[in-house]
């Protein structure tokens, strides 16, 4: 029997393997889009079909044909996902050959010619902005048009009657974004589980597209265009409540540089103000403008004064001025950070930069020398291996470049293995400093430690990240071998990092394993004079690690802690805490360049932790990571938006503590 309505799947895989879902954002305007039509809302069914990073080829393919084989099936294509997803459209062609396989996203705009090539399969590929495409495309469907056929429609590549790739005019960037009609608002995007909580790990906005740089490196400004479009602030308002409504802790957004506009404070302004209201969302999450305007500053000491947590961007990605000149990013005021990172540390807020390992032009010595200068002022360092994305001037000029290149083992992403100024076996060398650096440095396993090394016994964190990974590599310790293990699958080919910070912060073995790295590497090195003041910094990172216990066990109650709630969120309390020098004070004065007094004070304090962890020790987002760390009062009534700091802010709801 024929079917009422056109069965059509959307599918969408995150990168990152995590027990909770990652918004499928770009399957839910295609489908918000789609219904728009009248037509195609009376004659399609369109479903979003949304995988974890972790979900096997195989498993997909057994559920998306398990209840029946649609008419349409639409992926939207990232590196870490294209060879999954054209698999599954040969699997999709082997039951249904009449259906239409449509790929859309960054990693196959322009690219018909080789996705074609590799994958016959796909009938057509979305070039830029799909959604008005996508909408073009199922009419012509419902029309009966022939996916060889597609002549009329803009913006997309597909397949003639002989097989031979056609690639049509490109559309023009869609001016008015509201024409795009909300996921969110129009209930298209599921935003609740069967329990009725918000089902996915943060909620994933955009308030403007668009990049006014032309970065070598990157998709966003090479491909998406120079103009920067902005949703209206009614709009993105009524999406933010609906969000506050649903208690969503932290809202990351997708633009390329939030707080470059005039708009980004009217944004700011409502976020607060529904959160006041509220009580949620907590925190804001994005890619700051890569050049700080007034607008930034004023968003920053917006979000200060009303307690709002955000990680602080300086998008930096080399301190070399060759490389950054073949980047195209010499002109760039981002270059000029020292002062902002000087004032973000002063201001106490929370800050982290971006570096790129293997650019045109960068050295292992201009690395490393860069690497420690900005860990003068930011200790969280992102340091990512060079990939050559499709549409970017590294990949389209790689012999200009000298670039030696790999596809990834699970992704199809192309990987630097050496350049015109680095060698293989200086890659090889530095991929495992990256790795350390990631694991220990940006995902937080030691946060202060690095500031009272530098200032107090003279060892730079490059260093410091040397000496963790000789002694991991190299030693005969038992408890070594799982993170070796860890490091040689990362370097060797998945590039996740994820067991090697799940072991960090899960594993009692790796976390004894760090402090006979400490005893026998760094104590030595220590004169006695500082040596308890910085043993006791680190004793503090590591008594700060987000408290975590596995969801599926029950509590030994030896590690049981009170939780509290604070504004309806739960923390875990550590209570009483006994550091014999002022650890936090020693740290804000190092920091902000100040005469630390390093004299023994005894101190007690309550240190806490926000409870649910469980989602952020075992993935490798640094950005949320650091929402779980231990904190004092003070900075968790300031997380959880509360108005008050009276005892009646902070109700007891449990003595014995909770599964995170």
């Amino acid at each position: 029997m024929p079917r009422e309505k056109a069965l059509v799947y959307l599918v969408q895989q995150s990168v990152w393997d995590s027990p909770m879902e990652s918004m499928p954002l770009a399957m839910g305007y295609m489908k918000s889009t789609a219904l728009a039509d009248e037509r195609i809302a009376r004659e399609a069914d369109i479903r979003i079909l949304n995988y974890r990073g972790g979900k096997t080829l195989s498993s997909m393919a057994n559920e998306m044909f398990r209840d029946g084989v649609p008419d349409v099936l639409a992926f939207s294509v990232l590196g870490w996902n294209f060879r999954t997803f054209g698999s599954l459209a040969e699997t999709f062609k082997q039951l249904n050959p009449d259906g239409w396989v449509v790929m859309g996203g960054t990693h196959v705009a322009h690219q018909g010619n080789r996705v074609f090539r590799m994958f016959p399969e796909v009938d057509v590929v979305v070039n830029g902005e799909g959604e008005f495409v996508f909408r073009d495309i199922l009419s012509a469907y419902l029309d009966g048009t022939s996916p060889r056929e597609l002549n009329a429609i803009t913006g997309l590549t597909y397949q003639s009657p002989e097989g031979a790739p056609v690639k049509n005019e490109d559309r023009a960037r869609i001016e008015n974004l509201d024409d795009i009609p909300s996921p969110f608002l129009t209930g298209a995007l599921e935003l609740t589980d069967d329990k009725g909580d918000f089902r996915y790990d943060v909620a994933i906005m955009e308030t403007n597209r668009g990049c006014p740089y032309k970065c070598a490196f990157c998709y966003w400004g090479g491909a998406i265009g120079q103009k920067v479009r902005a949703f209206s602030r009614e709009r993105l308002r009524e999406e933010l409540e609906l969000f506050a409504k649903h208690q969503v802790h932290t809202i990351v957004l997708c633009d390329a540089n939030f707080g470059l506009l005039r708009s980004d404070v009217d944004f700011m302004d409502d976020l607060i103000e529904l959160r006041e209201q509220y009580g949620f969302p907590r925190a804001l999450e994005t890619s700051w403008a890569k050049n700080k305007s007034k607008s930034f500053f004023e968003i920053v000491s917006k979000m200060k004064k009303a307690g709002m947590r955000s990680s602080f961007t300086l998008a930096l990605q080399t301190l070399d001025d060759n490389t950054l000149n073949l980047m195209n990013r010499k002109n760039m005021k981002v270059n000029a950070w020292e002062d902002l990172a000087e004032w973000l540390g002063k201001e106490g807020l929370d800050l982290y930069a971006e570096l790129i390992w293997g650019a045109p032009g960068e050295t292992v010595e201009s690395f490393m020398e860069g690497y420690d200068k900005l860990s003068r002022r930011v200790s969280r360092i992102a340091c990512y291996p060079m990939l050559m994305l499709p549409n970017t001037d590294y990949t389209e000029q790689k012999s200009r470049y000298g670039i030696i290149s790999v596809r990834g083992d699970n992704d199809d992403f192309e990987y630097m293995l050496a350049n015109n100024t680095v060698s293989f076996a200086q890659n090889q060398q530095m991929q495992r400093f990256l790795y350390w650096a990631r694991v220990v440095a940006e995902m937080c396993v030691l946060r202060h430690t690095w500031v009272g090394l530098r200032e107090l016994a003279g060892i730079t964190q490059s260093e410091a990240l040397r000496s963790i990974g000789s002694y991991i590599e190299e030693s005969g310790d038992p408890a070594a071998e799982p993170l070796r293990a860890a490091m040689a699958s990362a370097i060797g080919g998945t590039g996740d990092i994820a067991q090697g910070v799940t072991l960090f912060y899960t594993d009692a073995d790796s976390r004894e394993l760090l402090l006979r790295w400490w005893a026998s590497e760094i104590r030595p090195k220590l004169a006695e004079e500082v040596a308890p003041v910085v043993e006791e910094i680190f004793r503090f990172d590591l008594l700060t690690h987000p408290v975590y216990h596995d969801p599926d066990l029950p509590v030994p109650a030896d590690e049981a802690l009170p939780v509290v709630s604070l504004r309806g969120e739960g923390y875990h309390v550590r209570e009483g805490v006994r550091l014999e020098y002022d650890v936090p004070g020693i740290v804000a004065a190092l920091r902000g360049d100040r005469e630390a007094d390093l004299r023994r004070a005894p101190m007690s304090l309550d240190l806490y932790y926000r409870t649910g962890s469980h989602n952020a020790v075992t993935s490798t987002n640094h950005e949320v990571i650091i929402h779980y760390m231990g904190m004092s009062k003070e900075e968790a009534l300031a997380n959880a938006a509360a108005l008050e700091t009276s005892p009646a802010t902070s109700e007891l709801v449990s003595d014995h503590g909770g599964c995170s």
